[in-house]
């Protein structure tokens, strides 16, 4: 813990993770482990190459933030630190295996963990399907070119043949679009209810009075006000 305390001090980090130069897990919890890290680097705004482990230490500035924005019942610690700093140092340290007892992290909690992650803090899935949504949307309209030209040549397909796989072919396209547009929305109103950061300020320097001697002002604002950043909540209002 000192090491790790002193590393964060001396390096100015927000937050630093510590790593491993050889795990003593199990085989299938050392490939889980590079599985999620590998879907993190692509769903959260993680540096590539941070290990993210259990074992870290996080600045003061990150555990206002977080214990203030977050009100969801699927929390991510990583998930939620990497929304307020990309300020992350890495700190090697020795893996030791487990002396007695066994981990509580059964393979149900860490499937839960890692759909915590997938789900709750990325919008990747829902573009995902929008994507396919209009490609499969562009085959159909191909294909439905295809028909007609089948249709006006020589080699007729059966009567009716034609003008139903057109029906179905753009109809399906088209469905598949709108169902990627909703995905879309919804992803967008997802970040909003979890409140993800679109700033954070951390310290405002003020010119001090003229004539005075420190020249600047630093004033650090309180997490979840106006001054702090957006979104933040509204102070409630009396009642009447």
């Amino acid at each position: 813990m000192k090491r790790l305390f002193e590393h964060a001090r001396d390096g100015g980090y927000d937050a630093v993770y510590t790593y491993y130069a050889d795990k003593q897990h199990a085989a299938w919890r050392n490939w889980g482990s590079r599985f999620t890290n590998w879907c993190a680097d692509r769903l959260i705004d993680k540096p590539r190459g941070l290990y993210l482990s259990s074992f870290r230490c996080l600045s003061a500035f990150v555990r206002e933030r977080i214990v203030v924005s977050y009100e969801g019942p699927y929390p991510y610690v990583d998930g939620l630190v990497l929304q307020v700093t990309q300020n992350v140092g890495r700190l090697q340290v020795e893996h030791l295996p487990r002396i007695a007892g066994r981990s509580n992290y059964t393979l149900r909690r860490l499937l839960r963990l890692w759909l915590s992650m997938f789900l709750n803090f990325s919008v990747m899935p829902l573009r995902l399907a929008t994507l396919f949504g209009m490609g499969f949307g562009v085959l159909g309209a191909l294909a439905a070119v295809i028909v007609v030209a089948e249709a006006i040549s020589e080699n007729r397909p059966p009567q009716g043949w034609a003008s139903l796989m057109v029906a179905v072919l753009v109809l399906a396209g088209v469905q598949l679009v709108l169902v990627g547009l909703i995905g879309e929305y919804l992803g967008r109103m997802f970040l909003a209810v979890n409140r993800k950061p679109q700033y954070l300020v951390r310290e405002v320097f003020r010119r001090g009075p003229e004539g005075s001697e420190g020249g600047l002002d630093v004033e650090r604002p309180a997490a979840d006000t106006k001054a702090g950043g957006q979104p933040h909540r509204l102070p409630s209002q009396p009642e009447s």
